[in-house]
């Protein structure tokens, strides 16, 4: 265990530690047509296959048109970068963390897809930017909702250095 870290809530010193690691087990794998297709194509539709015994966890699910899956960027090597230029921009580097970048100390993917269709322990999805065999550790529908109100950002924004890749 990590040594205690204080925070202030509510005007109280609280301490909490946590552990040094964290046991992750994936639930699912990603199968894609061709292992040679680009994972960034969005209109590409890809299998989220789960194991079996999880097959009742799916029920539901179905009736979402989006969810969010999470999943180990199992092949991302270089994890100790903290800074890097976003690609198409020459300007002063920006943090890891400001980024959709692989490179992370957990290298942990989130996306939104389209959940196309469910069959038993299978989830046919469009939009996955996810390479054949990537390990998925979590799906979860989207939008999230709280206190009887879905939780849709409308009114968010971005960078000047994300602007001039987009345009």
């Amino acid at each position: 265990m990590r040594p205690a870290h204080r925070f202030r809530l509510n005007g109280c010193v609280t301490e909490l530690s946590f552990p040094d690691r964290i046991e992750i087990k994936p639930v699912a794998v990603v199968k894609r047509e061709s292992a040679d297709e680009k994972e960034r194509d969005r209109t590409l539709i890809s299998k989220i296959v789960f194991d079996k015994e999880m097959t009742p966890g799916l029920q539901g699910i179905e009736d979402f048109s989006h969810i969010f899956v999470i999943f180990w960027l199992h092949l991302v090597s270089d994890s100790a970068k903290t800074l890097i230029h976003p690609r198409k921009s020459a300007d002063e580097p920006v943090g890891i963390f400001a980024t959709r970048a692989p490179i992370h100390p957990n290298p942990i993917g989130l996306t939104v897809v389209e959940l196309v269709r469910r069959e038993k322990n299978i989830l046919w999805v469009r939009g996955l930017d996810a390479i054949d065999g990537t390990p998925v550790l979590d799906v979860k529908p989207y939008p999230d909702w709280a206190d009887g109100r879905l939780d849709i950002v409308l009114d968010f924004r971005i960078p000047d250095w994300l602007k001039k890749i987009l345009h």
